[in-house]
This record gives C-alpha cells, structure tokens and sequence, in this order.
C-alpha cells in the first residue's frame, strides 16, 4: 500500500512529460482523498484488523497479494506506455498498443482495479473492500470514458 502511493505520488509525476495541466480544485480533492483513504486503511489495518497465526501462508493471502503485484505491474507498464505514446514537442491522440491494451483499452485502469481487489482479499477487512469497490467505479468509468 506505501509503495504504491509512493510511487503515484513521488515518482509517476517526475517520470511525466510535458501535458494539460491539472487544475488545482481536481489536485485538492485527490490530495484529500489519498490522505482521508491512507488514513483509514492504516488505521483499519493497525488498529481493529486481527489476523490468525498463518495469515501471510492462507490461501486468501496468498491470492490477494499475487493479485496486488500483478495489478501493480500491469498498472506501472501500462504508465510506461502512455508516457512514450509520442514523441518530445508532437501532439494529437494515439491509441496505446503492447502489453494489456493488446487485451483491454484502458490497461492502467485495469491494473489498478486488479491490485486494490488483491489488496482487498489480502487484508480482509471492509475498508480495503470499500476502497477496492470505489476504485472499480471511479476508474471504471473513466476506462469507459477512454474506451469511447
């Protein structure tokens, strides 16, 4: 969970290239939402989630986990992709090709979904459920909007 905030928060805006420019209302409302949604996952999963003995081996885990990192690398490869569509100084719109957009036209939205569900079944509480189901709103209707 730390990584991959990490990663969408430090690294992916240094590795973007030139583009629209993100009005400030829309960066507010996704700081607030990171923070409210870091907060309550930390918290749910430090303070109220209990695990029995041989949770990291359960099959649950195990599952949820691979589904995260899988989820997570089809979602940074996809990222890669998007950022080198063109070329320095060109414009106009490209359809993404490698990798998942070979299978799903919005492949980043798919590989993010794929890991909050993951992340979902290996924590096993309501809130990374909650959030799971929130992504598959959010970016599934974005995904929709690309698609079209």
């Amino acid at each position: 969970f730390f990584f991959f905030f990490c990663y969408r928060a430090l690294i992916f805006p240094l590795l973007i290239r030139e583009g629209k420019p993100t009005p400030f209302f829309t960066f507010v409302l996704a700081l607030l939402f990171c923070v409210f949604n870091g907060y309550l996952q930390g918290r749910s999963l430090t303070t109220y989630a209990t695990y029995p003995p041989g949770w990291l081996g359960d099959l649950r885990f195990i599952t949820g986990f691979l589904g995260w990192l899988i989820g997570m690398a089809i979602n940074i490869h996809s990222d890669h992709i998007l950022r080198n569509l063109r070329k320095p100084g060109e414009t106009g719109y490209k359809i993404p090709r490698g990798g998942m957009f070979e299978y799903v036209s919005g492949a980043n939205f798919f590989g993010e979904i794929l890991e909050w569900f993951g992340f979902a079944l290996a924590c096993c509480t309501i809130e990374s459920l909650a959030f799971a189901l929130c992504s598959l709103f959010i970016l599934g209707s974005r995904a929709r909007q690309h698609h079209k």
